[in-house]
């Protein structure tokens, strides 16, 4: 049997679109018309991405964690670069647990740390007491 979800179209991508997470690169920042047809427009900033059609509706959080990914509030520095885009079962909406899409850094681009790489010094030896000969043992 058909999921109510796989049978509800939609010009953007849905959490059911990623599953456990899809590979994309950025190739837009744009605002989009939301609103279901017939209602007063409603515009929102999406992603468009080079390897799926639907664009991704960019909600705070998700705008916030590109912004920490990439080091840049400026979307231009965003084309170009990959993220994770996956299912989160645990996002809230209103008071309600109810699922959503969410961003993560691909493996292959970590976020930059600018701490400098601490070389590890091997610990100090304990040193022993020296073992007593037959000689100073008093018994």
């Amino acid at each position: 049997m058909p999921r109510l979800s796989d049978m509800l179209e939609s010009k953007f991508l849905k959490q059911t679109d990623v599953g456990t997470g899809v590979l994309v690169t950025i190739s837009g920042v744009k605002q989009y018309n939301v609103a279901m047809q017939g209602a007063d427009p409603e515009m929102k900033w999406c992603l468009e991405l080079r390897e799926i059609e639907k664009p991704l509706v960019l909600n705070v959080t998700n705008l916030r964690l590109l912004e920490s990914i990439f080091g840049s509030d400026n979307t231009d520095d965003w084309l170009n670069k990959q993220v994770v885009i996956y299912s989160d079962p645990s996002v809230m909406y209103a008071g309600k647990v109810v699922g959503g899409t969410r961003v993560r850094a691909s493996k292959r681009l970590q976020p930059a740390v600018n701490t400098p790489v601490r070389q590890l010094q091997p610990a100090p030896q304990p040193q022993m007491a020296p073992v007593p000969s037959d000689d100073t043992i008093p018994f």
